[in-house]
């Protein structure tokens, strides 16, 4: 290129573009990861994010894959593995189940394999019971924290901690749920593993809410204890109830044959009188808290 200045005619040289900016448009899947990344990029982006976060200890479970477990209750999927893993080598009927710690080499190894979205196999049990106690340890908030102190406080019966429960939003009345169904299940084979509802109780109480002062944090803590008790043992009433009430027959021919009851109900009707009727031969999921808070309203 020239140009003509101070009446001289002078060459100068265009060097190659230095500042080069690619646009890709790219989203991200909280369950597929990124989409539409530029094939270059792809061997140092996992395929598919084992979660939305990098890890699925200390974050909030907004941001966290989630599943309804067999019971209804919508928890992290982690939470559904390591219960699924716990259940499938016998960690029911471990004796000190939840109250023994595991290896922490062992562990930290494991903590590391589940942030890739993978649960290892051979496990030792007291390891999986750990970390399931850590998951709430480690959480931002306690499951628990948005109750009001006070009323919890000032809780001395089962009918006042049901009643206070109620007060919790969904997703913490969930993981709730879900954490004394499991201390049910671990309860139910109290004659093998040791482990009754205030050993459970006692152990799962100081993962459940977060306070600042220790002092206030342990006084707390001790109510809490007795909270998931009467919630654990109100729960395996109702299991017992339930399956009193099953009789000998199968649970799936009574659910039909109390279904075809009712099949010349009008459709309003119909639908009370079966969720009325599949509510009575159905065994406990738990503690039904919006169900009740419904039925009060």
């Amino acid at each position: 290129m020239t140009y003509q200045g101070n009446n001289q005619q002078q060459a100068m040289d265009i060097g190659p573009p230095t500042n080069i900016c690619h646009v890709a448009h790219v989203t991200y899947d909280r369950f597929d990861g990124f989409l539409g990344l530029p094939s270059e990029f792809e061997p140092d982006v996992p395929k598919k994010a084992p979660s939305a976060s990098a890890t699925v200890f200390g974050v909030s479970t907004e941001s966290m894959q989630l599943s309804y477990d067999s019971r209804g209750d919508c928890v992290p999927i982690i939470l559904s593995l390591l219960q699924s893993r716990l259940y499938d080598q016998g960690g029911l009927k471990v004796e000190g189940i939840f109250r023994i710690t595991g290896d922490n080499s062992e562990e930290e190894f494991v903590r590391e394999e589940l942030n890739k979205g993978v649960v290892p196999k051979g496990i030792d049990v007291h390891c999986l019971s750990g970390l399931i106690k850590a998951w709430f340890r480690e959480l931002p908030r306690g499951i628990l924290d948005s109750l009001p102190s006070e009323q919890v406080m000032q809780c001395e019966s089962e009918e006042d901690f049901v009643k206070v429960v109620r007060l919790l939003p969904q997703a913490e009345a969930s993981l709730l749920n879900w954490t004394v169904n499991l201390m049910a299940d671990i309860v139910e084979f109290e004659d093998v593993n040791k482990m009754t509802t205030r050993n459970l109780a006692l152990v799962f109480a100081p993962n459940m809410s977060k306070m600042a002062d220790p002092l206030t944090a342990l006084m707390y803590a001790v109510q809490v204890m007795h909270l998931l008790k009467y919630l654990t043992e109100k729960t395996l009433r109702e299991r017992k109830i339930a399956s009193s009430q099953i009789g000998p027959c199968d649970d799936s021919e009574a659910e039909v044959g109390h279904v075809e009851e009712y099949k010349g109900v009008d459709n309003v009707n119909k639908e009370d009188e079966i969720i009325k009727v599949e509510d009575e031969i159905k065994p406990s999921n738990g503690l039904h808290f919006y169900k009740e808070r419904k039925q009060e309203i």
